[in-house]
C-alpha cells in the first residue's frame, strides 16, 4: 500500500487531466528520464496529445511552485517536462518492456482507477457543497454592494437623466 500512496503523491492534474511527468515515470521505472523520453520518441506514434504532452513553461513554473518540485539532478533541466495521462501510462507498458515497467504499471493503474472511482462517488456531493459554500460568502460579503446597484438601476429607470450629445457641433 505504501507503493500506492507513493504514486498517487506524484499525480499531478493539469489541464483538467491527471498526469505523471516523465520524470517520476522514469523514477518509478527504474531508468534516466533521458532513456524513458528516448524510448517514447522512437515510437511516438504511439502517443497522441491527449496520451502525452510537453508542458509549458507557466505550468511548469506553477508546478513548482504550488508543490515544491525540486529538480534532483546538478545543473536542472533542459527541456521542459512530459507529462502522461492515465491512456500514455499504459502506453508506456509497450514501449518499455521490462518485468519492472509492467509491475510498476499496473500499480500506477490500479492508483488512476482509485482517484477516478473516489472523484466519481463524491464529485455531486463535494461539489455542492462547495457551490453552496461559495454562493453564501459571495451573498454575505456582496449583500450590501448589490443592493446598492439594485437601487441606482430603479433610481435610473424612474428618473432618467437629461443627455446631451457628446462630441463637437459644427457650425456651418
Amino acid at each position: 500500500m505504501n507503493d500506492l500512496v507513493l504514486i498517487e503523491n506524484k499525480i499531478y492534474t493539469i489541464r483538467n487531466q491527471k498526469i505523471i511527468l516523465d520524470s517520476d515515470l522514469a523514477e518509478l521505472y527504474g531508468v534516466t528520464t533521458f532513456n524513458l523520453n528516448k524510448a517514447v520518441k522512437r515510437n511516438i506514434d504511439r502517443f497522441p496529445s491527449d496520451f502525452m504532452f510537453q508542458l509549458t513553461k507557466e505550468e511548469w513554473d506553477c508546478l513548482i511552485f504550488h508543490f515544491g518540485i525540486s529538480n534532483k539532478t546538478r545543473g536542472g533541466r533542459r527541456f521542459l517536462p512530459y507529462a502522461f495521462s492515465e491512456q500514455g501510462v499504459a502506453m508506456l507498458s509497450s514501449v518499455l518492456n521490462s518485468k519492472k515497467a509492467i509491475d510498476v504499471n499496473i500499480q500506477i493503474m490500479r492508483v488512476f482507477v482509485t482517484i477516478r472511482q473516489y472523484t466519481l462517488s463524491n464529485s455531486n456531493d463535494i461539489k455542492i457543497a462547495e457551490l453552496e459554500k461559495l454562493l453564501m460568502l459571495y451573498i454575505e460579503k456582496n449583500d450590501s454592494r448589490i443592493n446598492e446597484v439594485i437601487n441606482v438601476l430603479n433610481n435610473l429607470i424612474q428618473y432618467p437623466r437629461e443627455t446631451k450629445p457628446i462630441g463637437f457641433i459644427i457650425k456651418k
